[in-house]
């Protein structure tokens, strides 16, 4: 795996907001000025605004606006605003009396480029508070290893950026409970278990200039190796741990940090996926919904029980949730599981077996075509799950992971995936599971996630490895 991970600091949501102001302020623009100008000029007034727009956003870019370990300063902000503002506004100005569109259409765009300058600062002060008062309930679950005192002088600079943690707690490199630390999790001795326990994202390691770097390379690796992505801030004079393909450089405040990872870190790459599962869950729902009723009536006739099956499965690091199926099997089906382990055909963790005694009739044909998946679309909604990821584990499964298994629940679950694709529960070892989900996390890109959509829809119509 090789992501340059580019756009790992981009403030995505930020870049969408201002796109959508500079497309506000025509509109309202446009309201005030009612009739007054004819389409054509309404037009040449558009193409002005599509201008401006693009240029303020590059010129945001190339400032940095959008990274969110820049420090908030209203100052720095409101300078760095109004050159982007001032540089687009002298473009489209030059354009505009290049090849004169009109007297209307100067007014329009004069008027268009004060309204928006008002904007850009109102919308500066939201945005910033909308900020700091937003959830971190989505942030990644983080924890700190190393100096406690350096730690508390990172997180003063954390605090000055966009960069959403959630901060678990503080891991000890050795020893008891320190005065001033707050919520030890452990020892480090202990990582691998902090992890599983915690269902940790991101390790920062906290690292004075004389320490020995050599020191926490086997704990990069057990993350590495478990899927958490491993961020350390330390001395300039430390690069020479930069050895690997899978990180790159970059900062908050004054301390560089080294990222490591085995997970794409691009954020315009996901934002574009999870909008994706979002469309796709949506139009899945409203498109089958009409066969998701037929299936709820034909499974409250055949046998007694409920017509939704809801179990815990494990998501991304570790993180529980309830996955919605319809339900194909007997009422006391969680019961009969045990006395049907030793004819399980999966080897591994993974209980599969062909002739389930537990399925009911409809539950045969809506496993075989796969309706029995199609409430998923909601956990896919919910944003515990994606349209394209790996198989989502059991919690007696996750319980009996070797540690370079973890690395599999380092992305969202998905509805299908390289598994379901390349031969489901024909396949009966769990170690090729593990493979191909790992397959999936080092490759993975927008064109993959499209081929095994399109592939999925293959396997539906040939009903190749369900049962």
């Amino acid at each position: 795996m090789n992501r340059s991970n580019r756009g790992a600091n981009t403030n995505v949501a930020q870049m969408i907001v201002d796109i959508l102001l500079v497309y506000v302020v025509y509109a309202i623009e446009k309201a005030l000025y009612g009739n007054y100008l004819r389409e054509t000029t309404y037009l040449k007034c558009f193409a002005l605004v599509i201008v401006f727009g693009v240029v303020y956003i590059l010129a945001n870019k190339e400032a940095r606006i959008y990274n969110v370990t820049l420090f908030f300063y209203l100052d720095r902000f409101w300078k760095l605003l109004s050159k982007s503002w001032l540089i687009a506004s002298i473009t489209t100005i030059v354009f505009m009396y290049l090849y004169n569109p009109g007297l209307g259409a100067r007014r329009f765009h004069l008027h268009f480029l004060l309204m928006m300058y008002v904007a850009i600062c109102l919308n500066m002060l939201v945005s910033r508070f909308a900020q700091m008062s937003t959830s971190d309930k989505q942030a990644p679950r983080s924890a700190f290893v190393g100096v406690f005192e350096e730690y508390e002088r990172f997180n003063y600079y954390l605090n000055k950026t966009s960069m959403k943690l959630d901060n678990v707690g503080y891991i000890l490199k050795r020893g008891t409970l320190e005065q001033k630390v707050f919520n030890v999790l452990g020892n480090l001795s202990d990582l691998e278990n902090i992890i599983r326990k915690y269902e940790l994202d991101n390790i920062y390691f906290m690292l004075h200039e004389n320490d020995n770097l050599e020191s926490i390379q086997q704990y990069i690796d057990i993350c590495l190796e478990m899927g958490v992505t491993v961020k350390v801030i330390m001395d300039v004079r430390g690069g020479r741990l930069m050895s690997r393909p899978n990180s790159y450089v970059s900062s908050v405040g004054t301390y560089p940090l080294i990222t490591y990872h085995t997970v794409t870190l691009n954020v315009y790459e996901q934002f574009v996926k999870r909008a994706v599962d979002i469309f796709i869950s949506l139009v899945g729902i409203i498109i089958t919904s009409p066969i998701m009723i037929v299936t709820a009536i034909a499974i409250k006739l055949d046998s007694p029980g409920p017509v939704l099956f809801k179990q815990q499965r494990v998501g991304q690091n570790g993180r529980s949730f309830d996955i919605y199926k319809f339900r194909s099997m007997c009422e006391n089906a969680e019961s009969m599981k045990k006395d049907l382990l030793d004819k399980n055909e999966m080897d591994g963790v993974m209980f599969v077996l062909r002739d389930d005694p537990r399925v009911t009739r409809v539950g045969k044909f809506i496993r075989k075509t796969s309706i029995d998946e199609l409430p998923q679309f909601f956990n896919v909604l919910k944003g515990e799950m994606s349209i394209v990821g790996t198989r989502p584990p059991t919690v007696d499964e996750v319980s009996q992971y070797r540690r370079s298994q973890w690395r599999r629940i380092s992305i969202k679950p998905g509805i299908t995936g390289m598994w379901q694709v390349n031969g489901r529960n024909d396949i009966t070892s769990f170690d090729k599971v593990v493979e191909f989900d790992l397959n999936y996390i080092d490759n993975w890109s927008l064109l993959l996630d499209l081929k095994i959509i399109l592939k999925t829809i293959r396997v539906l119509v040939t009903r190749k490895g369900a049962y």
